[in-house]
């Protein structure tokens, strides 16, 4: 800024304090604009029209270094319905935020006093702004002047701007919105230490186990060879290799599970790129910047889902591949913009800013149509030529094998809901914290952290579904394809299960749009988290 430049004060929303997502415009409660009308334009980012960011303008006059006494800027004739208006927003703990030069400051409507009778609103909002050279580094604001609420009487709001220097620097301005304390908690770091630990156990126990079993399979199925036919008759042959002929037998509904296997590929590599992106850039310092770069990365990887769900429906013999193109392409975007438009109903309904404008929703599902798709069909084109030749180191018997009696924990059912306990385990606590900083006013900037975490999840998976998977070959039942994606995917059913416990014990929610807002993505957040483990 040079110095006497116009300071623009953004409003954005205003919405009930235990409720971060209902956010509703800053006038749409009858507060008054300052005299102030002409002001550069304002342009928003696509991440920012998908999160419900509102900017308008205060019509407070602020100029860069030109401190500003106590002003009255506009007044508030207030009638009944504006009382009306006050008082429930004073009731439901409304706070409202704004911007300055993209640093978010967050004041208090208005406060009751104690027996609930009275009620005040804060009518002088003093602002304190820091610079350091030609930027602005810091922001305070101080709301003062409690006035009563009384019907038909005229409210004067007023503000002042106090200049002073600071010397924070620039690149630092976003450290006073960190919670250190919360973020590099004990807890956190032993959780991760602990995670680690178990990985040890878990790489450890499957190498063991596979070697050690394995070794005595080999020693066993090499002893039966070399006898001569009349015994191998005699003998009893149980295990794993009784289902070679049966092991590479196409999965059942084949189109359907490349689909997912392709899915979820890619959202494995849009979660790398993305927290890699993060942990270099700081995305948190932006509006929306997070969601804007996970949905340009997300289209961006549509090759990788193309090339593992194409090629995998052709080893499996699939004729269909166009189709499989599609169902790949949509599954996410599908899921993930149905349930958006469910809860934008709710949002219209309730007039709050979360409602997605039109021309955004069209922007979207423009990206599905002339980007993931064509980019899905290239990697589709690739998968199916490159690697789409079945090469199977066993014949696949034209008649199927029947499949033994096994005791009920052997059943795929059982280990399907086994399976998801670990990986589970090895990720709750970073659970916590995600969710802490999407549902309450914490920004997470921990990038490293979940970077640790994702690998560790990763390790625990494949573990788990080795051991599943040998289990039950070993059980002589060959519908291995299903149980092993299962097996992974059930995590995202606990998953859900501790959002439920986080919404009752952890937040003090309340209303119909927000709880539809928080269960409605949770489970799309679960079901894609499901669908990358498997």
């Amino acid at each position: 800024y040079q110095d006497k430049e116009e300071v623009v004060l953004w409003m954005n929303t205003v919405g009930p304090y235990h409720n971060r997502q209902e956010t509703y415009k800053y006038f749409s409660l009858p507060f008054c604009v300052g005299s102030k009308k002409s002001i550069s334009h304002y342009h928003e980012t696509l991440g920012e029209a998908l999160q419900g960011v509102e900017l308008e303008f205060s019509g407070l006059d602020i100029k860069f270094k030109d401190d500003v006494m106590q002003t009255t800027y506009c007044e508030i004739d207030l009638d009944k319905a504006k009382r009306d208006a006050f008082v429930y927003a004073i009731k439901n703990h409304y706070w409202y935020q704004m911007y300055i030069d993209d640093l978010p400051i967050w004041g208090i409507v208005g406060e009751a006093d104690e027996n609930g009778e009275d009620y005040y609103l804060w009518t002088y909002k003093k602002l304190e702004i820091g610079f350091n050279g030609n930027r602005i580094v810091d922001v305070n604001l101080t709301s003062e002047g409690k006035v009563k609420l009384v019907p038909n009487t005229k409210i004067q709001m007023s503000y002042s701007v106090k200049w002073k220097k600071s010397d924070v620097k620039f690149e630092d301005r976003f450290d006073k919105y960190l919670d250190p304390s919360f973020f590099q908690h004990r807890i956190h770091w032993f959780s991760i230490f602990n995670s680690f630990m178990m990985v040890i156990f878990l790489v450890g126990l499957v190498s063991m186990i596979l070697m050690r079993t394995l070794r005595k399979d080999y020693a066993r199925y090499s002893k039966e060879e070399e006898m001569d036919d009349m015994d191998r008759d005699l003998g009893d042959e149980y295990g794993w290799k009784q289902v070679h002929g049966d092991v590479f037998r196409p999965s059942s509904h084949p189109l359907i599970f490349s689909s997912l296997i392709g899915s979820g590929c890619q959202i494995f590599a849009v979660s790398f790129i993305v927290i890699i992106v993060a942990m270099i850039e700081d995305l948190y310092t932006e509006r929306g910047s997070m969601l804007s770069t996970a949905i340009f990365v997300y289209a961006a990887t549509s090759p990788v889902n193309g090339y593992f769900g194409g090629s995998l429906y052709a080893r499996q013999g699939g004729r269909r591949w166009i189709k499989q193109m599609f169902i790949g392409a949509f599954l996410i975007p599908a899921m993930v913009c149905g349930t958006a438009f469910f809860i934008n109903f709710i949002a219209i309904y309730y007039h709050a800013s979360r409602a997605i404008p039109f021309g955004t929703m069209v922007a979207v599902c423009c990206i599905c149509f002339f980007v993931i798709l064509p980019l899905n069909l290239v990697g589709t084109i690739l998968g199916r030529n490159l690697s789409g030749q079945p090469n199977f180191p066993c014949r696949v018997n034209a008649v199927p094998r029947p499949i033994p009696e096994k005791k009920w924990f052997m059943e795929p059912a059982v280990i399907v809901c086994l399976g998801g306990i670990l990986p589970f385990g090895s990720i709750f606590i970073e659970m916590y914290f995600i969710f802490t900083s999407f549902w309450a006013y914490k920004i997470y900037y921990v990038y490293g952290f979940m970077m640790l975490v994702l690998v560790i999840l990763c390790i625990v998976t494949v573990c788990v579904t080795i051991v599943c998977t040998y289990f039950l070959l070993n059980a002589e039942d060959y519908r291995w394809q299903w149980t092993s994606f299962l097996s992974a995917a059930s995590t995202a059913i606990y998953v859900y299960m501790y959002s439920f416990y986080y919404y009752f014990f952890k937040t003090k929610m309340y209303g119909l749009f927000q709880t539809s807002f928080y269960f409605g993505y949770m489970a799309v957040f679960s079901t894609a988290l499901g669908i990358m483990c498997g």
